[in-house]
């Protein structure tokens, strides 16, 4: 009798220690936060989803800047004064640090990892917020994806794609005619340099869209793409954005 409730005791123990072991062995194997590069997470930590991109934050329903007070309407004023052509937009985060250099880094460092993190993000975003019948990226100027090599936008998408398993049709959602970078225009001439300046090369069967870019700062890019895709047939719009600008 001894002896069984001996052999019981160390095989109860030798259970723990092996479930230890393992749970010991899958933490150090889990990535790091693609944030801080200090805790555990995929892609981020809970800490740093917290503090630089909390889902929970007071924003505008249908352009996604922050809101100083809760409204009833979850509008802005300015949408509530003149609505845009698009109907909703998700935002992973703030136009600041780190998220503004984690943007810069994929644009011009050419960190394509990161686009899988913002992908992700965002696809855990639409999960809870939005129903969805396809993706589509906002296009490059052609000279600018040349210079680039590729559009961060596309990048950014493709994961969300995967993991939604939702259509992402490339070369439908087409650049017409290039101006100049909407950053370098000030705020009251950028709706002017994108007007006729996007198109569909073929039928979009879609009803609920949903559009993929890196920074959104006066909205007017996506609203314009907004405008062509409804033009089109689509009812509904939604962006998906890494970056709001206040």
């Amino acid at each position: 009798m001894a002896h069984r409730k001996l052999d019981a005791t160390i095989g109860e123990l030798t259970r723990r220690g092996l479930s230890a072991v393992s749970a010991g062995l899958r933490r150090l194997a889990s990535p790091y936060c693609a944030i801080c590069r200090a805790e555990h997470g995929d892609p981020v930590c809970p800490g740093c989803l917290q503090d630089f991109l909390d889902p929970g934050c007071t924003r505008c329903l249908v352009c996604g800047a922050r809101l100083t007070v809760v409204s009833p309407v979850a509008r802005c004023g300015r949408c509530l004064a003149d609505a845009p052509a698009f109907d909703r937009t998700i935002v992973l985060g703030d136009y600041a640090p780190p998220l503004d250099g984690m943007v810069t880094a994929l644009k011009s460092g050419a960190r394509l990892d990161l686009a899988r993190v913002f992908g992700d993000l965002l696809a855990e975003r639409i999960g809870r917020h939005a129903s969805i019948d396809c993706l589509l990226a906002v296009p490059l100027a052609v000279h600018r994806q040349r210079q680039r090599g590729f559009n961060q936008s596309m990048e950014i998408a493709r994961p969300i794609a995967r993991r939604l398993r939702l259509p992402l049709p490339r070369r439908t959602l087409v650049r017409m005619r290039a101006g100049p970078p909407q950053q370098s225009l000030p705020l009251a001439a950028r709706r002017g340099n994108v007007r006729g300046a996007f198109g569909l090369s073929r039928l979009l069967p879609a009803r609920r869209a949903a559009v993929v870019d890196d920074v959104m700062t006066s909205g007017a890019t996506l609203d314009e793409v907004a405008r062509v895709l409804k033009r089109a047939g689509v009812d509904q719009v939604v962006n998906l954005i890494v970056a709001r600008t206040e």
